[in-house]
């Protein structure tokens, strides 16, 4: 029996699970298979060039699938920003109605979404920012445990807690965010309060993730001890597989006195963390990763992973009823 949520309603899909906007990865290929799986198949705007060649990847992604699909977002600090208006004016131009936002200062995007009558799903890692995104009008939350993979935020604040205390303070449908791999894990997000679950590091090994073969086993072989954060001491905290060039950022931070960008700019360079995708040479370059990497024991298919979460998630609820006990009326 199919899961119906806020969020399946909202979206149109079958099952309550959101692709992760990840850098490099976001591509036609992923996005449409997660759709056409059930779930919500999402582009990351930024991996593409410029906003010309987003045009050009929605309509690739459009012929690979007839369901809804998003564009991610991410607003970076920046010398040179990238042209974010663009790339929202392009998306919006193309008919792409779902939009996964995040990073600093999303309002003036939000309500150019907003305008357009589009959905907008913004990713928090604090509830103080999820409260700010709501009154700005989004539709949806993606709360961000210090699970995850990527930028956990500096409050070092773990899902079970962050995602209770946003069923205490949110009016507007969340999702939950960081730490997701399989159906427990999204009948637990359910039973937290939220309505649905994003997926990343999941994501990055299924059989249609544009990643090198190599990338996709050393995940497989890997366990969730097997992440590290960098930029801790730069306050711009960012959880990736703990590989050589990764324990030299953290040796560089924790050394006497620290360490500057410029320091550790060339280690973390993101052609260098492209070219681990595209080479599958995991010690390359930085590349993000989160603590589901546990959970994570093979490559299938979207369509193969997406259907066996949701019998997971259903068999696990099912199961929950079990532990009410009806008293016998005297």
């Amino acid at each position: 029996m199919p899961l119906e949520t806020k969020l399946t309603k909202l979206l149109g899909i079958r099952v309550p699970v959101v692709q992760g906007g990840m850098q490099w990865v976001g591509l036609p290929p992923l996005a449409a298979a997660v759709s056409n799986a059930g779930g919500l198949g999402v582009l990351t705007a930024l991996t593409q060039p410029n906003p010309e060649a987003l045009r050009k990847a929605i309509r690739e992604t459009r012929k690979l699938t007839k369901d809804p699909f998003g564009v991610n977002i991410t607003l970076l600090p920046s010398i040179n920003p990238p042209d974010y208006e663009g790339y929202a004016r392009v998306a919006v131009e193309e008919g792409v109605k779902v939009f996964e936002t995040a990073g600093n200062n999303p309002g003036p995007l939000i309500k150019f979404f907003k305008s357009k009558g589009c959905i907008v799903i913004h990713k928090c890692t604090t509830i103080r920012h999820a409260k700010s995104a709501e009154r700005l009008g989004v539709d949806c939350l993606s709360i961000d445990g210090f699970e995850c993979a990527g930028h956990p935020g500096e409050e070092d604040i773990g899902g079970v807690v962050l995602l209770a205390r946003a069923a205490q303070e949110l009016k507007v449908p969340y999702i939950a965010s960081g730490g997701f791999a399989d159906g427990r894990g999204l009948a637990s997000a359910l039973a937290l309060g939220a309505c649905g679950v994003n997926m990343g590091t999941r994501f990055l090994c299924t059989v249609e993730s544009p990643i090198h073969q190599n990338i996709k086993d050393t995940i497989v072989a890997a366990t969730e001890r097997d992440t590290t954060h960098i930029f801790r001491t730069l306050h711009n905290t960012a959880r990736v597989f703990k590989n050589k060039v990764a324990e030299q950022v953290v040796a560089l931070e924790r050394r006497p006195g620290g360490a500057k960008f410029e320091d550790v700019r060339e280690l973390v360079a993101g052609q260098r963390g492209r070219l681990v995708y595209e080479t599958g040479d995991k010690d390359y370059g930085i590349w993000s990763a989160g603590i589901a990497m546990g959970l994570i024991n093979d490559v299938p298919t979207c369509e193969a992973l997406l259907r066996r979460i949701e019998k997971e998630a259903e068999d696990v609820i099912e199961g929950l009823q079990v532990l009410r006990v009806v008293k016998a009326k005297l």
